[in-house]
């Protein structure tokens, strides 16, 4: 996999700091960051529909039990050439292997021409993706950031990013999607940096251990 820096000195960073003064106390505190991307396509597809509504552990084994099925090399082909049998052996739901099937066959045949995505908008990249069974929204907005790296992003429905926004602007569970179309005006056009900084509440476990930022200010 590669990486991504965000580092607290980008201009893009700063930009968005000087716009919003609590992001900018996250900022501070996290520092840089670095983000694992995804720059297979395919691989990143099937990962992430391999991941749905199942733990992060769970999904990774999987994952790692696919790869070693198909010689460490997830592609459309492998998939087409194992009978549902043998993908349901690793721990794919039959459901799964539609979805699989799906994403192989039409990525194969080019009816979504993966390679392509990158001249695409992210509208269009959404609508190609969704076209895909088993591949909503939230999923192809994930793609556009950790496959395409798209810094213009804000994927709304995701829980990590309302619950780091929830925590960082002290408002109720009720509110918490509200509090990110709230901030949107702020934080344009710097949309996935600010999620990143909001992931990093939760891995690092701020709301679970501070009520508030100015907790941690004190400590430190």
């Amino acid at each position: 996999m590669e990486q991504l820096t965000i580092r607290q000195t980008d201009q893009t960073v700063v930009e968005l700091c000087q716009k919003d003064p609590f992001m900018h106390q996250l900022v501070t505190i996290v520092g840089d960051i670095e983000v694992m991307l995804r720059p297979d396509y395919f691989q990143s597809l099937v990962r992430s529909m391999i991941g749905q509504q199942i733990s992060v552990a769970a999904a990774s084994a999987i994952y790692n039990r696919l790869q070693t099925l198909m010689g460490n090399k997830i592609t459309a082909k492998a998939i087409k050439e194992l009978d549902d049998d043998s993908l349901r052996s690793v721990g794919l739901s039959a459901r799964k292997v539609v979805y699989l099937r799906d994403l192989a066959e039409k990525t194969s045949s080019l009816e979504v021409n993966l390679n392509l995505l990158p001249e695409l908008d992210n509208t269009q990249v959404i609508k190609q993706l969704t076209s895909i069974k088993g591949i909503g929204k939230w999923t192809a907005e994930m793609f556009l950031i950790f496959s395409l790296t798209r810094m213009n992003v804000l994927a709304l429905d995701d829980i990590g990013i309302q619950r780091g926004a929830k925590w960082l602007y002290q408002v109720d569970k009720s509110e918490r999607r509200k509090i990110l179309q709230k901030k949107a005006n702020l934080w344009d056009p710097h949309f996935t940096i600010a999620s990143f900084y909001l992931w990093e509440v939760v891995h690092l476990e701020f709301d679970k251990y501070y009520g508030s930022i100015n907790e941690i200010k004190t400590e430190c």
